[in-house]
């Protein structure tokens, strides 16, 4: 967003033909038709990445965090880009979305997209993840990010780099989807992220009613950073990358 923000000022500062309001307008719907296009294009990469790479010969199962599809995006998704994709060549035989907590982005979000457009899924809370992947035969996991630095490593919604750590012990691939526009190369790793903290009644209040013991101290970081050791493949719209292929695959494309 900060990106696009910027490239606006950009386009702003140079001479416009047409009234300002004009242009922004025209400005801001080239913008979602790349978002829209791009997204597409990370869907169908990564599905034909996951059908080439995780052995599934009949439909693959799916396991997603947070929410990454049309509600988070211009209108398809990143990582529900993927599933959406899967769905479509009729490849995918069930997703596994986890709630999300504190915020629940998983069961308020993916959860609807997942009904609304009837793919076959199950809502499950974060802590049931290792015995989902152990019992129902889990392909891939396929995340988010909202930031990709140098060697790979991701932030994104927290609880993220604990599905890392679980796919890893099973050995199930875990994929990481996110526009290049995501991808920050200036930062070397993931100790340069700045990771966001909420309030803690996120955790101690639900619907503004107190359930946690008052006086119990409460650390709720927004995200966490999945260490690119723990990553199998980063799906750009530009290809799809090993960690270490990222800064060189995306710097071949500017």
């Amino acid at each position: 967003m900060k990106k696009a923000a910027d490239e606006l000022s950009a386009f702003l500062a140079e001479p416009c033909p047409s009234p300002v309001v004009v242009s922004v307008i025209r400005w801001a719907e080239s913008l979602l038709e790349k978002d829209v296009k791009d997204n597409r294009m990370i869907g169908d990469l990564g599905a034909q990445h996951i059908l080439q790479t995780a052995g599934a010969p009949g439909g693959v199962v799916i396991m997603t965090h947070c929410n990454t599809g049309s509600l988070a995006t211009a209108g398809y998704g990143t990582a529900l880009g993927v599933v959406r994709s899967l769905q479509a060549m009729g490849r995918l035989s069930h997703v596994f979305c986890t709630e999300t907590r504190p915020y629940n982005q998983g069961s308020r979000l993916t959860a609807y997209e997942l009904v609304y457009e009837k793919i076959p899924a199950t809502l499950i809370t974060d802590s049931m993840a290792a015995v989902t992947m152990r019992e129902r035969q889990v392909t891939a996991v396929v995340v988010g990010a909202d930031r990709v630095v140098a060697n790979g490593d991701t932030a994104n919604k927290v609880g993220t780099y604990q599905l890392a750590v679980l796919a890893k012990h099973h050995g199930i691939p875990f994929c990481v989807a996110a526009p290049s526009t995501s991808c920050d190369l200036s930062l070397p790793t993931g100790g340069s992220i700045v990771i966001e903290e909420r309030p803690g009644q996120e955790l101690t209040d639900i619907n503004g009613v107190r359930v946690a013991a008052p006086g119990i101290g409460v650390w709720n970081p927004a995200f966490d950073v999945t260490p690119h050791e723990l990553i199998t493949a980063i799906i750009t719209e530009r290809g799809v990358f090993r960690p270490e292929e990222l800064k060189d695959g995306l710097s071949r494309g500017l």
